[in-house]
């Protein structure tokens, strides 16, 4: 046995053309697990982190997880690595769906992409066959117009396909990688570094759908593990009913759902565009998984004229609604569709034409800079699918909306107006109605996120045990924990969903079941914190200072203005201190040499 220990990597070199095959032993493997871990740590000893993430020089890494591919449930994520053209941090963007398992199916464990091609080409995995082919006439093709040709020109529709549209091509700031259609290596601007390289797309498939590890004992823990989320409240019941958008109405109620571009954290017509709503309204026609999940969050969906696709998401539906000021679901729903077409990271862009509509209600975006679109007013329905176009085209003033909220204030001289951490913007919880949550995004290793130590889960949720959000007390403790063990669900290949019915011991006992590997709780951990403190190590070197843990002056200076927390303001700069203690980093936000020492990253 012993594969699931060695990882396969297929390394593609685009300037030359030459594909080379290598392996990662065990041990490497077992220090960073896969995935997001072991994807960043190739990153981080193979380039220099001080390049231009556009240029040749920058690297792509498809890694699938420790477990994707078997029986664990949800086993079927994949990350993509690479240095990040939106806010220069390394980027590790996860997506679900069927592709990260094909990919492992085919004896392809990592990918490794670099150099960049004279023309486009798409790279072809067909059994043991590999090779880059010409992708010219894919070139400018939307996403699903690209998935549909190049499984018709491979013959055969259940070959998984991962590609860029558009946006991609045109190097947007926050272009997303997309597969099967809807599912989305969505943040950090992965698919701009795709399209620098002239890389359309991956399509893989496998001639056995055969991952090796050890079945017999891992199964024992798989139907144990199903049970636990089948009877969970969250992912047994609130996810597969309303997917994610089950969010909208909590979140609302307890006063920290932005609107408006964070000027208010409450929306008065959030019932027009919530998960509830998607239901009554008649637009859900069913819901739907990834590989290997029994919680299927995951929506198809129709609109009154008959277009269907799948979403949107939680985050995606405010950036679009509650953000924008829009209460039309129709619209929400179109413009989704439109990033997933075109390969636009939802949160960026719906963000980010929030924050234009700030600047331009205040003045500092003239009329005549819309040419004839439609004006920038909150609430436009129209604004929001025009510029989601123009953005992808790089029309217009949809060229600077295409460098990302950040960019387009600090060019109308008002920074302060882009509601982001280290220019990725923020997703839908205001941070000052949730301390802990305020933490994690100031010191997310991929700026402005809510999925590397999702807080709302104890602060809102209750899960696993409910936490006061104002609190501050303890809160750096959770952070730290929260974060590291993200870091380890990411790096073996399950779905983040997970983690609202399995704790640290659960992923302990799947992950030593399915490898034979004798992790302790506390050493898969540490595997975690490994992880964080390497890309914490990426980004020093990359330039990006301590200083730059910091939040919009918004949430530290005015207060929440209306609903339930009225009145806060975010205090995380009272917590930065012991954080860092806790990482065992210096009081400049550094990671000491003892620290880097203790966890072999010397």
């Amino acid at each position: 046995m012993g594969k699931i220990y060695e990882y396969s990597v297929l390394r593609v070199n685009l300037t030359n053309g030459e594909i080379s095959r290598e392996n990662i032993a065990d041990e490497r493997v077992k220090k960073f697990l896969g995935g997001r871990g072991l994807g960043s740590k190739i990153l981080a000893d193979e380039i220099d982190p001080t390049i231009d993430p556009l240029s040749p020089e920058n690297k792509l890494i498809y890694a699938s997880g420790l477990l994707t591919g078997t029986a664990a449930s949800t086993g079927g994520r994949y990350m993509v690595i690479t240095k990040g053209p939106l806010t220069g941090t390394i980027a590790s963007s996860n997506s679900g769906g069927f592709f990260g398992a094909e990919m492992r199916f085919s004896g392809n464990d990592i990918i490794i992409f670099e150099g960049k091609s004279e023309k486009p080409v798409y790279l072809s995995i067909k059994g043991e066959k590999v090779e880059l082919k010409d992708a010219t006439n894919l070139w400018g093709k939307k996403v699903n117009e690209t998935t549909d040709q190049l499984q018709a020109e491979f013959g055969n529709d259940q070959a998984r396909v991962s590609c860029i549209g558009p946006a991609g091509e045109n190097q947007v700031l926050f272009a997303s990688i997309m597969n099967e259609k809807h599912r989305a290596a969505g943040r950090s601007g992965v698919g701009a570094v795709m399209g620098s390289k002239n890389l359309k797309a991956v399509i893989i498939k496998a001639d056995e759908k055969q991952v090796e590890y050890y079945k017999d004992e891992m199964m024992k823990v798989v139907k144990k593990q199903t049970k636990m989320l089948k009877e969970d409240g969250v992912t047994g019941e609130g996810l597969p009913a309303l997917g994610t958008k089950v969010l909208d109405n909590i979140v609302n109620s307890t006063g920290l759902y932005p609107s408006r571009n964070f000027q208010k954290s409450t929306f008065d017509a959030v019932d027009e565009v919530s998960g509830e709503a998607l239901v009554e309204k008649g637009y859900l026609q069913s819901n739907k998984g990834c590989y290997g999940c029994p919680i299927r969050c995951g929506r198809d969906v129709k609109l009154p004229n008959g277009r269907s696709g799948e979403g949107p998401e939680y985050e995606s539906g405010w950036a679009y609604g509650a953000d924008c000021g829009v209460d039309d679901l129709n619209a929400v729903t179109e413009a989704n569709f439109i990033c997933n077409e075109l390969g636009l990271d939802t949160i960026t862009a719906g963000t980010t034409i929030a924050c234009a509509m700030e600047l331009y209600e205040k003045g500092y975006i003239d009329k005549e800079e819309l040419e004839n679109g439609p004006e920038l007013k909150f609430g436009s329905s129209e604004a929001i699918l025009y510029y989601t176009r123009q953005m992808a085209y790089r029309e217009g003033i949809g060229d600077k909306l295409a460098e990302g909220s950040y960019r387009l204030a600090d060019s109308k001289g008002h920074p302060e107006l882009s509601m982001s951490v280290k220019k990725q913007e923020l997703p839908a919880y205001d941070p000052r109605g949730v301390q802990g949550q305020g933490l994690n995004y100031v010191t997310s290793n991929r700026g402005g996120c809510h999925v590397r130590g999702y807080m709302i889960s104890p602060e809102v949720l209750g899960v696993p045990e409910k936490l006061d959000p104002q609190e501050l007390k303890g809160k750096p403790e959770w952070v730290k924990i929260f974060q590291d063990l993200t870091a380890v669900i990411d790096g073996i290949g399950m779905c983040l969903f997970t983690s609202f019915a399995l704790g640290a011991d659960d992923y302990n006992e799947i992950v030593n079941a399915g490898t034979g590997f004798n992790y302790t709780t506390e050493e898969l951990l540490q595997a975690g914190e490994r992880i964080y403190t390497l890309e914490r190590q990426f980004n020093l070197d990359a330039g990006i200072e301590p200083v730059e843990d910091i939040l919009p002056a918004r949430f530290t200076e005015e207060a929440i203005s209306d609903g339930p927390q009225k009145g806060v303001v975010s205090h995380y700069k009272e917590l930065l201190p012991e954080y860092y203690q806790l990482r065992g980093w210096g009081e400049d936000g550094r990671p000491t040499a003892e620290k880097l020492q203790e966890l072999g990253l010397k």
